[in-house]
Order: structure tokens, then C-alpha cells, then sequence
């Protein structure tokens, strides 16, 4: 069945799913991530692993943080749980346009705009600049850092509305070309914009890479948490809905 609805009651689906999602990821990132964030500020504390600044660097230390640790560990479940109905509610619209040019049922419409949000917003800038810990980076490049990251994330975007461009234009293709084709689209746009960007590398030879790729891996799982969820309880809430209207518009049909 079609995914239906008003954009408002789709907006209001995608304000509940991003909440449940973004506490769902929030509880990942506390439990999974939090132990190797301890880790990385223990290094920072020590001087070693990052990168010394002088003085300054031994002022920040001396100063106490404006927020704890545990307000911080608390504010990351206040702050994903606005996060995911941010994106919800960005994803109910974008599934409300989608819907006009696909014969997808709405939870598969649901799962597909999940997956591909995924692989834009997350997957392609993962891989072209992956999340450092604590006492990794410089911070006299985080603006320059910060709008690279927003370049990739749009790289993300145009590799996905390529691909599925691709597979759109072969309407009427075996379904194995289209895929096909669609794969080649983004794997070409990924990979120019990949060899266009500057690369950035200020992990230290002596920060520990263990601890580095577990600290990645926690944040790829947090955020993989975040749009899985969005997707599942999305396409739940839409499963739901037309399973309650059925019999409703069953009973009308009937009485016509």
C-alpha cells in the first residue's frame, strides 16, 4: 500500500520516530562510545597522544569545563533525542515527495529514504574524514575542518540524487542494469569528490590506534543506530495507520 497521509500527519510521524530514534542512539553512544571518550580525555589530560600547544594548552587544562562530564553524558541524550526530530521531521517531507514518483508501499519507502539517507549524510563522510576522539585535531583548523565536513556531506547528497537519477532514467531496464548503473553513478561521484577534497590527518603517531578505530566504530554504530531507527519506526508508524484505516475505508466501500 502507497504510503498515505497529510504532510502534517507525516510530519508528526516523523517528530515521534526521530525522538525514539535519537534516544535509541543516544543509549548506543552512552554505553559504546563513552568508554573510549573517557579513554582519549584521560590521554589529552596526560599531554600525550595529542597535539601541544603551549601555554595555552596548559591553561585550558588548569580551567575547569563548563559542563561536567556527567552533564555532558545526560545533554547527549537531550541533544540527539532534538537531533532525531530535526532529521524526522526533514524525512517525513522528503518521503512526502518522494512518494509522487514511486510505487514503493510506504514502509518500504520508509526503509529505502532511511538506507539512502544513511549512506549521504553518514557513509560517504565517514569515509572521507572519519570522527576523531578527544586530543585529536587541531584547534586552530576546526573551521576549516568543520566546512570540509559539510562538503563531503553534500558530496553524500549528489552521489545518492545521482544514483538514484540513474536508476530512475532506466525505467523500464532489467532491474539488475538499473542497480547496476545506479551503483556505477555513485561510486564515479563519490570518488571525484573524494580526490577533490584535501585529505586531513592530525592524528599523532603515538595516539593509540586501537582506541582510535574502536572510538570510529562507536560513532559509526551511534549514527547507524539514529537512522535505522528512524526508518523502522517510521515505516511501523505507516504500517500501523494503514492497517487502522483499512477497515475503515472497508466499511465505507460497504455501505456505499
Amino acid at each position: 500500500m502507497p504510503l498515505t497521509g497529510s504532510l502534517k500527519t507525516l510530519l508528526l510521524r516523523g517528530l515521534l520516530a526521530g525522538l525514539i530514534a535519537g534516544l535509541l542512539a543516544a543509549t548506543v553512544g552512552y554505553f559504546i562510545g563513552e568508554p573510549h571518550i573517557e579513554a582519549a580525555i584521560a590521554i589529552e589530560e596526560t599531554g600525550s597522544g595529542g597535539h601541544s600547544h603551549g601555554a595555552v594548552e596548559d591553561q585550558a587544562h588548569d580551567e575547569e569545563p563548563l559542563v561536567s562530564r556527567s552533564g555532558q553524558q545526560a545533554g547527549q541524550f537531550l541533544a540527539l533525542a532534538m537531533a532525531g526530530m530535526a532529521f524526522g521531521a526533514i524525512f517525513a517531507a522528503v518521503v512526502n515527495v518522494a512518494r509522487r514518483f514511486t510505487t514503493l508501499s510506504g514502509p518500504r519507502l520508509s526503509l529505502t529514504a532511511a538506507g539512502l539517507a544513511w549512506v549521504a549524510i553518514v557513509a560517504v563522510p565517514f569515509f572521507k574524514y572519519p570522527a576523531n576522539p578527544p586530543a585529536v585535531g587541531d584547534p586552530e583548523t576546526i573551521d576549516q575542518r568543520t566546512w570540509l565536513w559539510v562538503a563531503v556531506v553534500v558530496l553524500g547528497l549528489l552521489a545518492v540524487a545521482a544514483a538514484v537519477a540513474a536508476y530512475r532514467a532506466l525505467a523500464g531496464q532489467l532491474d539488475s542494469f538499473r542497480l547496476l548503473a545506479a551503483v556505477a553513478a555513485f561510486v564515479l561521484v563519490t570518488t571525484v569528490g573524494y580526490v577533490l577534497l584535501p585529505g586531513v590527518n592530525e592524528v599523532s603517531d603515538d595516539f593509540p590506534a586501537t582506541l582510535l578505530w574502536q572510538f570510529r566504530v562507536a560513532s559509526l554504530a551511534e549514527t547507524a543506530t539514529l537512522w535505522a531507527a528512524l526508518g523502522l519506526v517510521f515505516a511501523a508508524l505507516t504500517e500501523w495507520s494503514s492497517a487502522r484505516s483499512t477497515p475503515v475505508a472497508r466499511e465505507v466501500a460497504t455501505s456505499g
